[in-house]
């Protein structure tokens, strides 16, 4: 017989169904992820640390799992919240089930509610505070729950990307013809980034996210590449340094997610955090470089504070910058290209697992305007390199 299980929400929200994954209790911030495929991409996402995520999608678990999905070494998410739970999985490359990998994770989740209630309650209250209790602590006095939830972690002020990031550096070797070398700060990276980058030609140094200037002058990368990550980019100071250090240095930059919060750091511009933040691979943004709406894959809950009209000037004595991409839905900053250094980010993840990609792209933009800049050629991150896309 499955166990009761209650979603529990700071504002006093309660939501009854059953267990689902690992039981027990789970304390997160509670966001909603709006994709209708590729839970297991969003499970594996480094950048979901801490947060319990509510499928909008009412069916989850019908594919299973397999070893060739993953996007890290483990699923990361707090907590998961389904509607629909598959009794079954039928698909070919399965190779088991979604809920023996929450259980094998020690993933505490629930099922069987009104994702859809939820959802809207989130998006008229903003992500906030939640917890996950199940088994003998679903019947813990509403009290204690609702306290035990207010006195969890607060999304901002957090850093996260300790808890995620790769102990020790590791490389991956360039496919194909090598470019160059490319260091990639691991803030929570997806193994499809990197594979990315390496099919491109680069030999991939992936760093710890505590890496030094010093440590990575050592190493002298042709390019510098930070990623996606959980938490609040405003408690990254270290990251932000080191960046400013290698944009000193002259060093070609590309920041996807995180690293688009942390450039935007770098160049001396404030962050806030969202109401509900982007989640989901179906958010559409546009490059104001090529003129063309592209659908993407997004997870974040903070964002950049800058003006997306007009040339800026750097704060932080960067020169000029420009907001290069924004979203088609709140005009949130979704993009920043500098026009005096060769550095450029984006707020979403061109990687896409589990799709759409219509920004992968980007990967070839930088791979070109870094061989560019080996040839002693003038270099624009902003070109379209693309272009038959």
């Amino acid at each position: 017989m499955t166990e009761k299980a209650v979603l529990v929400l700071a504002d006093g929200s309660r939501y009854t169904g059953l267990a689902y994954g690992a039981v027990g209790r789970t304390l997160g911030e509670a966001v909603f992820a709006t994709g209708m495929t590729g839970y297991q991409e969003t499970l594996t996402d480094p950048s979901y640390a801490g947060q319990i995520v509510v499928m909008t999608a009412p069916h989850i678990g019908n594919t299973g799992v397999n070893d060739t999905d993953p996007e890290s070494r483990r699923i990361w998410v707090a907590g998961y919240v389904v509607r629909d739970a598959s009794r079954v999985v039928s698909n070919h490359r399965a190779q088991g089930s979604l809920d023996d990998q929450l259980v094998a994770d020690g993933i505490v989740g629930i099922r069987g509610i009104d994702t859809r209630a939820v959802t809207r309650r989130l998006r008229e209250a903003g992500s906030m505070k939640g917890g996950v209790f199940s088994g003998p602590d679903a019947d813990l006095d509403p009290a204690e729950q609702l306290a035990l939830v207010t006195a969890g972690d607060d999304m901002r002020g957090l850093n996260l990307s300790s808890r995620v990031s790769t102990v020790e550096p590791y490389v991956l070797p360039a496919e194909g013809e090598r470019i160059g070398s490319v260091a990639v700060l691991d803030l929570g990276v997806k193994t499809s980034t990197l594979r990315y980058l390496a099919q491109r030609g680069f030999e991939v140094h992936v760093l710890p996210q505590a890496t030094t200037l010093d440590e990575l002058r050592a190493l002298a990368p042709d390019a510098l590449f930070y990623s996606n990550g959980p938490g609040d980019p405003a408690a990254s100071d270290a990251q932000v340094e080191l960046l400013q250090g290698a944009l000193r240095d002259g060093l070609p930059y590309f920041g996807i997610c995180f690293g688009n919060q942390l450039f935007g750091r770098a160049l001396g511009f404030g962050t806030y955090k969202l109401p509900f933040g982007h989640r989901g691979i179906n958010q559409p943004v546009l490059d104001k470089t090529t003129n063309r709406v592209e659908i993407t894959s997004q997870n974040h809950g903070f964002a950049v504070d800058a003006p997306i009209e007009g040339v800026l000037d750097s704060p932080a004595g960067f020169g000029r910058v420009e907001v290069s991409h924004y979203s088609l839905n709140d005009h949130v900053v979704e993009g920043l290209r500098a026009l005096d250094i060769p550095a450029f980010s984006v707020q979403y993840h061109p990687e896409a697992a589990a799709g759409p990609h219509d920004s992968n792209h980007l990967f070839d933009r930088f791979r070109e305007a870094v061989v560019a800049r080996t040839n002693g050629q003038a270099v624009d991150f902003g070109s379209d390199i693309e272009s038959s896309n």
